[in-house]
């Protein structure tokens, strides 16, 4: 039975958003109801934040109608947007830090005495008595915003943004550098407003939490919207389906041939590993030949793993061990030299240098290993580059044919060259065959598993096509909510069964 308008605080209708050359948003519509927490849900690039922005008057809407307490409005700044009654905290709290709580609540707003002076005392009591009234908390307000954690810093956001009296309050993965106490003090809090009438998007890849916290969820995917859901009636295993756009059958298996065999030597290995933020307390182990899946939504911590075992992100707590030692990683060259090897997933902005030759794209890595002082010879480099070049076939006029000026999927296998060309013990592919042709994400699928069948090579692959993992894998970990949460292995390597386990609902055999 459909709602009546009354029954919601925000309608947006028909929301088109578009940039040149890409439509972000293609008709899509969201329905807030008054006093309710509803969840904006999609993978990353599908719209959720584009959407918010439009809704805050950051982006301006293409087409599309939004009405908002029964009144059509066209929110012009994200000012604007905020004295209609529509807040936001993001993640990254966007406060002042240098200066006090009572400050950072009351900014532009500050209570004036005579001839139009800032009331100090009155501005602090003011903000005292919030915080507590509201919130509970009770903190010197005249301390500087960033002498407190971004826990209490985004409990002062929120609390600025209930005293500009916001009948809509957005939560942009706010619980994304909090523990579990305070997450669910935020949840608590959370409750007392929707309470008082205040309507909450909450935005987060956290499923657990999302069903812990939530009325309602919106689903987008690819800038579309797919639908509206009562949470009792959507288990997980749905959700992810409508998310990532695959349907799922109970029992489903799918061939699991072509695996290439693991090895017993443990090449690398980590021990509750933490990134704060990014990785939660991991633990697992890559063995020699064999090729190795992180599978998780976008958003889900796969690339942050990634990053973490090349060094590009550091751990603040654990330990790793290569071959059995503990090595110390202080940036990625050090695990370059550990002869380890990372193709990252956007390879237009962090792999090729457009402007440069295949060759020089192919050379850079081991040059930069080798150091400044160790010029590689004009033809060693030629070598290498045809080498690759035959080994990969790469379709290329001739060696220095500008990178930029090939196909995607050739791109993509020079980026492979190039760190192929470094010798490592361990490859990791993070989505290397999006964007591509068939034929050559089937030639990078066959790569990954020859080099760990014939070179004894440890290979990662990273891939939102589960089809792909499938294929490909010998060994699966399952990532969600910046963690790993089970491992599949041999038989058990299925898509049904890897979107069972990204929703909770499948835990796989000790591997």
């Amino acid at each position: 039975m459909a709602l009546q308008n009354d029954e919601y605080i925000l309608q947006m209708k028909h929301i088109d958003m578009f940039f040149p050359g890409v439509k972000a948003l293609k008709d899509v519509e969201f329905n807030l109801k008054k006093g309710e927490i509803i969840s904006l849900m999609g993978e990353n690039g599908a719209g959720k934040s584009t959407l918010v922005k439009v809704l805050t008057g950051v982006y301006h809407k293409t087409n599309g109608q939004i009405i908002f307490d029964g009144k059509e409005i066209t929110p012009t700044t994200p000012l604007a947007s905020q004295q209609m009654g529509i807040s936001t905290v993001y993640q990254e709290v966007n406060l002042c830090a240098n200066l006090s709580v009572a400050e950072n609540i009351y900014i532009g707003r500050e209570p004036r005495g005579s001839f139009g002076r800032i009331d100090w005392a009155t501005m602090q009591k003011n903000a005292s008595d919030l915080l507590f009234r509201e919130l509970g908390i009770d903190i010197d307000v005249t301390k500087e915003l960033n002498f407190y954690p971004v826990a209490m810093q985004q409990m002062i956001a929120i609390a600025r943004a209930i005293d500009t009296k916001c009948k809509v309050l957005i939560l942009d993965e706010p619980t994304s550098s909090l523990s579990d106490k305070e997450t669910e003090r935020l949840f608590k809090i959370m409750r007392a407003l929707k309470e008082q009438g205040i309507s909450i998007i909450f935005i987060s890849h956290f499923l657990e939490q999302i069903y812990t916290i939530c009325d309602r969820i919106t689903v987008l995917r690819d800038g579309t919207y797919i639908g509206e859901y009562e949470i009792e009636n959507l288990p997980k295993i749905e959700l992810i389906s409508k998310m990532m756009g695959k349907e799922i059958k109970e029992g489903e298996i799918e061939s699991n041939v072509d695996k290439s065999k693991p090895r017993t030597n443990i090449f690398i290995e980590t021990e509750h590993v933490t990134v704060p933020g990014k990785v939660k307390a991991l633990s697992m182990d890559i063995k020699e030949g064999e090729v190795v899946g992180f599978a998780g939504l976008l958003g889900s911590g796969r690339s942050e793993i990634a990053e973490t075992l090349f060094g590009t992100l550091l751990k603040t707590n654990g330990n790793i061990y290569i071959d059995g030692t503990s090595v110390s990683v202080k940036s990625p060259m050090d695990m370059m030299k550990k002869r380890i090897a990372f193709c990252p997933e956007d390879r237009k902005v962090q792999g090729i240098i457009g402007d440069l030759s295949v060759r020089e794209n192919i050379i850079l890595a081991l040059q930069a290993k080798n150091g400044m002082f160790r010029h590689m010879s004009r033809s060693r480099q030629n070598k290498l580059a045809d080498y690759y070049i035959k080994l990969l076939r790469i379709k290329v006029s001739d060696r220095e044919q500008l990178i930029k000026n090939l196909s995607g999927g050739n791109q993509q296998k020079v980026i492979i060259a190039r760190w192929l060309a470094t010798e490592p013990n361990l490859l990791i592919l993070d989505e290397p065959t999006r964007g591509i042709d068939v034929g050559t994400k089937t030639e990078i699928e066959s790569l990954a598993v020859s080099l760990a069948k014939e070179k004894g090579m440890s290979v990662v692959f990273i891939s939102g096509e589960m089809g792909e993992m499938v294929r490909t894998c010998s060994r699966v970990m399952v990532i969600r909510d910046h963690e790993k949460v089970t491992e599949l292995c041999d038989d058990e390597i299925s898509t049904a069964h890897i979107m069972q386990a990204i929703a909770g609902d499948y835990h796989g055999k000790s591997c």
